[in-house]
């Protein structure tokens, strides 16, 4: 079937472009399980990792890999056959057709959106399930410290008016310490609940069921108060222990959809640690146009014969395609440790790449 638009010349540059790009994936890929598996091999043994759980962690590793690096895959794969096109003096020929620079970009910029959409979904639906996988099976068998299984100081806002805190939660036998819940009206302060101890009852058919201990309860209506004291109370209140232990890397194990209602929720409830979260969603968004930024850079790199030839064209397409990378690096350290808009250091490397496109 032919696309209108679509001459022979844009279908072979589509294919070069895009066989390159899986060619070096399958490459590089293939190297780095071979030496991750080597490197832990010691690990697996002495956790006693099955076999059958060591090939289903490769498989969810490698979409994550290639993710991870799809910047670097297409700015080399550019490079690469771009350099081979003007060695064998094919876009000289197509130049002299009369064809324009701009026009010669049309496939170069049809494959970058087909790589761009690819990359979206990978790291919006396919990654974020792979991940739950990967990463329970590397906090398992591969890493020495495990994921942090509590929290200090948790404060949320579990309700309308109504807010939560515990001074200590331990995540394996699920008990807070100090725990005390306010419930304000109209602005002011109309009950005031404290309790030594709270665990969550996970064996209770009720939802987020929580069994308080100790517990002092001061009623405030006007100038009147009210105290009572209780030595246990089972109460349902609206947070679970998910809602505040947050685990290592658990913004990859979300999809798109989760992470949005995930943010949105926590933000209603008071919790200030959101900005791990929010660089991971606003990323999934920036990063699959890097591929029309880091195309159009490759090709002006390598479309003409330089002296130094592919050498020096893989060599500057190797330093900017990790410059890439560092910079998506520190500018995410930079918001979740200094305040900066996640929004803006998701979007900053594509920012400044494209001024330099533009230059």
């Amino acid at each position: 079937m032919r696309i209108p638009f679509l001459k022979r010349i844009d279908l072979y540059i589509i294919g070069k472009f895009l066989g390159t790009y899986f060619f070096s994936i399958l490459l590089i890929i293939s190297i780095a399980v071979v030496f991750d598996y080597n490197e832990h091999v010691d690990k697996f043994n002495s956790n006693n990792a099955s076999l059958q759980g060591i090939i289903w962690y490769y498989l969810n590793f490698v979409p994550y890999i290639s993710n991870l690096f799809s910047s670097l895959f297409v700015f080399l794969s550019v490079i690469f056959f771009t350099c081979k096109l003007a060695e064998n003096s094919e876009i000289i020929a197509m130049i002299s057709t009369g064809m324009s620079f701009g026009r010669l970009m049309r496939p170069y910029m049809i494959s970058a959106a087909l790589l761009a959409m690819l990359t979206f979904y990978l790291s919006s639906e396919v990654i974020p399930r792979a991940s739950v996988k990967r990463l329970a099976f590397e906090n398992q068998f591969k890493r020495t410290k495990k994921n942090p299984t509590y929290a200090d100081n948790v404060q949320l806002q579990v309700d309308t008016g109504v807010i939560a805190y515990m001074e200590h939660f331990d995540g394996v036998s699920k008990t807070g310490l100090h725990f005390s819940l306010d419930k304000f009206e109209d602005k002011k302060l109309i009950s005031h609940l404290t309790a030594r101890t709270v665990v969550y009852d996970t064996l209770s058919d009720i939802r987020n069921k929580w069994q308080l201990r100790n517990v002092t309860i001061r009623e405030l209506r006007g100038m009147r108060e009210t105290i009572t004291y209780h030595e246990h109370i089972d109460s349902v209140i609206m947070m679970e222990p998910k809602d505040f232990l947050f685990t290592r890397n658990q913004q990859e194990t979300m999809t798109n959809k989760e992470l949005k209602d995930y943010i949105e929720k926590q933000k209603l409830r008071g919790s200030a640690n959101m900005k791990a979260f929010e660089v991971e969603y606003y990323k999934r968004f920036a990063s699959p146009f890097a591929a029309f930024i880091l195309s159009a850079i490759g090709m002006s790199l390598s479309a003409k014969k330089r002296k130094g030839g592919m050498g020096l064209a893989l060599g500057t397409g190797l330093a900017l395609s990790a410059s890439y990378i560092l910079l998506q690096s520190i500018s995410s350290t930079f918001s979740i440790n200094a305040g900066f808009s996640p929004a803006i250091a998701a979007w900053i490397p594509n920012i400044i790449f494209f001024f330099y496109t533009s230059t």
